[in-house]
């Protein structure tokens, strides 16, 4: 039976009851799960619970917008070849609604019926948005710099919105102080999430006819859509599908990349780094609270880590939106990450490499309309 788990302390707790953190004070894990194999997958299904028999319980009734089945485009980008997953196309804008539309599936399947999120923007849209589809009541902590545009989308779902101020961290320590009151259904402790971002690594997977690439490059902040490909996959593994899972890279912008620096260190948890404001204000978290399983991740798949200064996000931004892929600065730093992967020979141009563009530009427009100001 699929249990709760503290991954600190190996204790382990019961799914039925809803809980969102250790006694510890730690995030929760859940125990392994034996994977699906290709017969396993729902094809009546056009969205990402054609996996449902993936999860750790059955959902009667899913909350679900039609999020997954994303489009996998392949692109000529410094010379090499690249496969682009273009998950914004989602009903809210964002990967976000893969981990949103199970959490909160699971969440409802376990008699939770109101839920509080803190987000510095997807997040927040996307707990708002499949709260509004599952009849929840939702309460969305930001901070009080969140994109205007974020708020309003937030607060056209329905949602309750409350600006906190400070930095990032601040909205979290909040959003934690409430939790006695309302049930905290956050998208980077909660461990359904998880569930929910694996389905990426599964689709992939069955986008290649059931092959995989050698190279997937992940922008990551909280690191949810790395642990997610990692699940899946040592799932795959485990059900005799797959040998052995591709190389797992992670690009931050360099203004902000703690995963990058306690990488790079040969650390087992985060070392401190320096923090600057960043265009890729997404990706933009100080201290990830998954980060032991974030570089156990990254050094079990074989991959690595790179860091990526602000002129080259943006650049690589509008070198995107001149493909056709018009997506956030969030993720464009992926696309910089696979030129310089390429550059330090690390990977090799005739190797098939996935880079995972994970939010809309639309939701950028500023940024965009700033930067075609100046040129």
């Amino acid at each position: 039976m699929t249990s709760y788990i503290d991954p600190r302390t190996f204790e382990t707790f019961p799914l039925e009851t809803p809980i969102w953190r250790a006694p510890s004070g730690g995030p929760l894990m859940l125990t392994p799960l034996s994977g699906i194999k290709k017969e396993g997958i729902d094809t009546t299904v056009r969205s990402l619970w054609r996996y449902r028999a993936a999860l750790p319980f059955e959902v009667k009734d899913p909350i679900t917008l039609g999020e997954g089945c994303t489009p996998l485009v392949t692109k000529s980008l410094f010379g090499a070849p690249c496969l682009f997953k273009l998950e914004w196309f989602a009903p809210t804008g964002s990967f976000k609604d893969r981990g949103t539309s199970v959490m909160l599936s699971m969440l409802k399947e376990q008699g939770v019926r109101s839920v509080l999120e803190d987000s510095s923007g997807n997040g927040g849209c996307s707990v708002a948005g499949y709260g509004a589809a599952g009849g929840l009541a939702t309460r969305i902590f930001v901070p009080d710099s969140t994109s205007p545009s974020k708020i309003a989308q937030v607060r056209a779902y329905g949602a309750k919105v409350e600006l906190i101020p400070g930095p990032r961290e601040a909205t979290e320590a909040a959003a934690i102080k409430r939790s006695a009151d309302i049930f905290y259904a956050s998208h980077n402790w909660h461990p359904f999430f998880l569930q929910g971002t694996k389905t990426l690594a599964y689709e992939i997977w069955e986008d290649l006819g059931f092959e995989l690439p050698d190279n997937i490059i992940i922008p990551a902040g909280a690191g949810s859509n790395l642990l997610g490909c990692y699940i899946a996959f040592k799932e795959l593994i485990s059900s005799g599908e797959i040998r052995k899972m591709p190389r797992l890279f992670v690009s931050q912008p360099a203004n902000c990349a703690p995963i990058h620096a306690s990488f790079q260190s040969w650390a087992d948890d985060c070392v401190q780094s320096a923090f600057a404001p960043t265009v890729a204000e997404g990706t933009a978290i100080k201290r990830p609270i998954r980060m032991r399983d974030i570089l156990q991740a990254i050094r079990e798949s074989g991959g690595g880590t790179v860091a990526i200064e602000e002129q080259e996000i943006i650049d690589t931004s509008l070198a995107l939106a001149r493909e056709g892929l018009y997506t956030e600065p969030t993720s464009a730093h992926a696309a910089a990450g696979f030129k310089r992967l390429l550059e330090s020979r690390t990977i090799k141009q005739d190797e098939k490499s996935v880079v995972i563009l994970t939010g809309t530009g639309i939701k950028t427009t500023p940024f965009y309309e700033a930067q075609l100001a100046e040129s």
